[in-house]
């Protein structure tokens, strides 16, 4: 998932895919403290609390109502959603509170059958209900409450629910990335009868079905949850909880070769994370996957020179998008070159195209000469 949004093309000048200092850009670094040496397990432990760090705290508890990564990492393992991501086959979809789902030839109807006995954290049974209160507070928030998704949902006319365990959503034309958005963690699933008594209740309380209770959030400090012994999926989660700490960057990378923080899902400069495997050696692991983020060039196109399109078609055939990679990945994580979409993700586009687009030739010399 992208935490920041993709911007598309200013009159032809993509944005240039670069890394703020201290944030995953094109590359996102994750640090593992192993017990031991880091090799992967045939079958994972039962048991034990992971301690991870986050470097900064949710403003509130309400997924709908949040972009940061934050809430994401405290939150998310409360809770369910219709589908998610397969991560041993991204971007391949799997059921999470769904155990199947049809969608209709015209594309225009999902329909969706929930998987029975799923309980809420407290003790009450998740029907179809739950589903459609949740959607249709993401489509149609009632006042009081954001919904910073919405528009992804507008294709979305009607929800039926023909029997408890059945939801059905009717669009009003078809949508290519419907299915990929019932999959996104920020679709948590609410219980109905809470939002009917308060449609602002998950902004300060937690009640999910996902795998983890809530424990406690202590401001300024941590968040902890623990397993929950009556979640759907027989002999899951092997934790029996999770403690986050809210530590800046610095204090998680002293923490992470000692042990006191076993994780870090964010990122370290090139520079902290080889200072980190030369203290701890093999009790690291680093583990990097693409990621997306961008620095736009915005002009005003009412003012000259920025008003003649061939003046910022030169400016975009002068930068070295390609030689500038290389250069900033020995300080920061950026490693590849891209269009709107992030590099090797189904939508983006492939490399032999790209370098024939304006401004993305690898023969730079050219590009200038032409610019």
């Amino acid at each position: 998932m992208n935490d920041e949004p993709t911007r598309a093309p200013v009159d032809g000048l993509t944005p240039l895919r670069a890394m703020r200092r201290r944030l995953v850009a094109a590359c996102c670094a994750m640090l593992f403290a192993l017990p031991g040496i880091a090799a992967a397990e045939p079958s994972p432990h039962r048991g034990g609390v992971l301690p991870f760090a986050v470097d900064a705290e949710p403003p509130n508890y309400d997924c709908h109502a949040n972009f940061s990564f934050v809430l994401m990492h405290v939150v998310a393992p409360h809770y369910s959603t219709l589908l998610k991501f397969d991560t041993a086959n991204y971007p391949q979809l799997i059921g999470d509170l769904a155990e199947s789902w049809n969608v209709s030839p015209d594309r225009r109807s999902y329909t969706f059958k929930l998987r029975p006995n799923v309980l809420f954290h407290d003790g009450s049974k998740l029907t179809a209900a739950d589903v459609k209160a949740s959607y249709e507070r993401i489509v149609h928030p009632p006042e009081g409450v954001l919904s910073v998704r919405q528009a992804d949902y507008s294709a979305i006319t009607s929800i039926d629910t023909p029997d408890p365990l059945t939801v059905v959503f009717h669009l009003q034309w078809p949508d290519a990335a419907m299915l990929a958005n019932f999959a996104s963690p920020w679709n948590c699933i609410y219980s109905a009868a809470k939002l009917a008594e308060d449609p602002t209740f998950p902004k300060t309380h937690i009640l999910g079905t996902g795998p983890f209770v809530f424990v406690e959030h202590v401001k300024g400090d941590h968040w902890t949850g623990k397993r929950w012994d009556k979640y759907f999926l027989p002999g899951k989660p092997y934790l029996d909880g999770y403690r986050a700490e809210f530590i800046n960057q610095t204090a998680a990378a002293k923490a992470m070769p000692t042990g006191r923080i076993m994780a870090q899902f964010r990122s370290f400069t090139p520079a902290e994370r080889d200072e980190m495997l030369e203290t701890a050696g093999n009790h690291l692991e680093v583990r990097e996957s693409p990621w997306t983020s961008y620095v736009a060039l915005v002009f005003n196109a009412k003012q000259p020179p920025f008003d003649d399109v061939r003046v910022r078609r030169a400016l975009s055939l002068a930068i070295d998008r390609w030689h500038g990679a290389e250069e900033l990945a020995g300080t920061t994580f950026l490693k590849y070159v891209g269009g709107v979409m992030r590099p090797g993700s189904t939508m983006a586009t492939p490399e032999a195209e790209l370098v024939t687009l304006p401004g993305f030739s690898r023969d730079i010399a050219a590009s200038r000469a032409e610019a």
